[in-house]
């Protein structure tokens, strides 16, 4: 991924006339946080002529625009080739044409960083981006846009540059070797996930990476950067007749091609495993969970507001108190779920000292145990909602934060009115809901657990 922070002198005095107060244009500013927590995010819907849909937001209290091009194209659909999918993104800014000129990895750096604009893009599991922040200035934008368009539509996947990035992630593949926290990350995605594309990294093997080749990338781009596996997100200082404009400009020509394949359900573990695996380290790194929640499961919101309790609130959850303020045993401990379009983990973790490690993990056990049987108390409850609602405001803070929301839903087909109704649905969970949601869908006789670290015994 590649963000460029590189102003140029003509840039900054015309941003200085502009945003006074603001020191870096293209990024947040304390105007931006005030203007969007005031907004009312009415999302616009429709389709470009080719089927990419797009959503909209407009936002006209500072001249700035983001746009987030989404696509179906995250690493479940590696398939034989780990790793394919986040190498098709990396690549999308290494090299494409524009016009009759073919712009190098240089070039498009150049591009960017001379209108102060920034440029990023990123794969995960599920889906793949591009992303622009730029101002709505004509002269500004213009080169913003087409350099985007290029990128997105006709990427060169040089082969010189694949190589360089081949390089760099076989160097990265090492230093994973040395990080107890990667190692058990991955271990512990492989084994709850076992034959599912969320067993995998994103990033590939060693192995996939080096059969890579560029022939293999424009076949998986030609798959799955298509009009039907796309989505557009556009948040800020244009109309919507603009808006419409752009999404045409950026995508309008892509081929309309095929949705992606629905993605195979995960299974639910049959019963508790552990995995131990040696590691010369001082502590050892703990996570225990299991096949957690959907991003449209119908007890995501009763479940948010009971792990919040649990131990996804820092220093005010149970787990910190048990495991920090009670007995020292690890500077910080914590739980979530990730939701994702299967289900993702619920996962708490940890790390502590080698010696101790058995007795944290009873302590997370333990804890957990507890609060399936007993459920949170009402004064807890309470302070959950409102700490959830009160920093809720701070999530959608700017033009981005809005249009990485917006991206979300529109991804995960979430109802347009999920930010307008978050709140409401935080209010709305009782206590007699997390105690029916805990039982029903934790399971601590059916938990993974995951340690890494120098064995004791």
């Amino acid at each position: 991924m590649r963000v460029n922070r590189v102003y140029t002198k003509v840039f900054l005095l015309l941003a200085a006339l502009i945003l006074t107060a603001c020191s870096a244009p293209a990024s947040r500013t304390t105007t931006e946080r005030e203007a969007a927590q005031k907004k009312n995010i009415d999302i616009q819907e429709w389709y470009t002529g080719n089927g990419v849909r797009v959503l909209f937001v407009e936002a006209r209290e500072l001249p700035m625009l983001d746009i987030e091009v989404t696509f179906d194209a995250g690493s479940v659909r590696d398939g034989r080739q780990p790793g394919i999918a986040k190498m098709t993104n990396s690549m999308l800014s290494h090299g494409a044409r524009l016009g009759k000129k073919v712009l190098t990895v240089e070039d498009i750096a150049e591009r960017f960083d001379s209108i102060g604009a920034e440029f990023s893009t990123s794969a995960g599991k599920d889906n793949a981006s591009i992303s622009l922040r730029s101002l709505t200035d004509k002269k500004w934008l213009t080169k913003a846009i087409q350099t985007m368009q290029a990128i997105i539509n006709a990427p060169t996947f040089d082969a010189r540059e694949l190589e360089r990035i081949r390089k760099q992630w076989l160097a990265a593949f090492e230093s994973r070797k040395q990080s107890p926290a990667t190692i058990a990350n991955e271990l512990f995605y492989k084994k709850l996930y076992g034959k599912h594309p969320y067993a995998r990294p994103s990033i590939g093997t060693v192995k996939s990476v080096k059969k890579i080749r560029r022939a293999d990338l424009r076949a998986f781009y030609k798959k799955y950067y298509v009009a039907r596996n796309a989505l557009v997100t556009i948040v800020g200082d244009v109309n919507r007749a603009q808006a419409m404009q752009l999404a045409e400009q950026l995508t309008g020509k892509l081929a309309q091609g095929k949705k992606a394949a629905a993605l195979a359900k995960v299974k639910p573990l049959k019963k508790a495993m552990q995995l131990h695996m040696d590691f010369p380290s001082t502590q050892t790194h703990i996570l225990m969970g299991e096949p957690g929640v959907d991003r449209r499961d119908r007890d995501y919101f009763t479940l948010y507001v009971a792990n919040h309790i649990l131990g996804g609130s820092g220093f005010g959850s149970r787990i910190m108190k048990e495991i920090r303020e009670k007995r020292g045993l690890a500077y910080s401990s914590y739980s979530y779920f990730l939701p994702m379009r299967r289900k993702g983990p619920f996962l708490m973790g940890m790390q502590t000292r080698n010696s101790k490690a058995g007795e944290a993990l009873e302590v997370l056990r333990q804890t957990l145990k507890h609060y399936i049987e007993q459920g949170p108390t009402a004064e807890e409850l309470e302070h959950a909602k409102k700490n959830i609602t009160g920093g809720f405001p701070l999530k959608v803070d700017s033009n981005s934060d809005i249009a990485g929301y917006i991206a979300m839903i529109g991804f995960y087909q979430l109802p347009l009115d999920y930010l307008q109704n978050f709140n409401r649905n935080i209010e709305a969970v009782t206590l007699e809901q997390i105690r029916d949601a805990l039982k029903r869908r934790i399971h601590p006789d059916k938990m993974l657990t995951v340690t890494v670290g120098k064995s004791t015994n």
